[in-house]
C-alpha cells in the first residue's frame, strides 16, 4: 500500500482509547507504521470473512438463543466498523484520473 497521492495523512485502522482515528503522515508507504497498518487490515479483512461464514452457519441452522444471536450481532456490528474503516482509508488512496472533474454539488443530499 502507499500513503494518499495528495500528501494527506492515512486514516489507520485502530483508534485512540477515546475513540478517536489514528493517522499516518505521508511517506512512501514502506515504513514500519505503514507495514503494520497493512497487515491489521489483512487481519480485519479475514476475521470479516470467518465471521459471516459463522453468521451463516448460526443462521442457516434456525435454532439459536438470544445470547447467541447479540454476541453474533456484536461481533458482526465491531467487524462492519473495522471493514468500513479499511475502505474508507484504501479508497481514499486511490489516484483520482486527471479528467475526473470531481463530486458533482447537485449529488449532495
Amino acid at each position: 500500500m502507499t500513503e494518499y497521492a495528495d500528501g494527506r495523512p492515512r486514516l489507520l485502522p485502530w483508534t485512540t482509547p477515546d475513540g478517536n482515528p489514528c493517522f499516518l503522515l505521508p511517506g512512501d508507504g514502506t515504513g514500519y507504521v505503514s507495514r503494520l497498518a497493512d497487515r491489521m487490515e489483512a487481519e480485519q479483512l479475514g476475521a470479516a470473512a470467518v465471521l459471516i461464514e459463522e453468521a451463516e452457519g448460526i443462521l442457516a441452522a434456525r435454532r439459536w438463543t438470544a445470547g447467541e444471536l447479540q454476541l453474533l450481532t456484536v461481533q458482526l456490528k465491531d467487524s462492519l466498523v473495522a471493514t468500513h474503516r479499511v475502505a474508507e482509508s484504501r479508497g481514499a488512496r486511490l489516484p483520482v484520473p486527471d479528467d475526473d472533474p470531481g463530486p458533482d454539488p447537485s449529488d449532495t443530499p
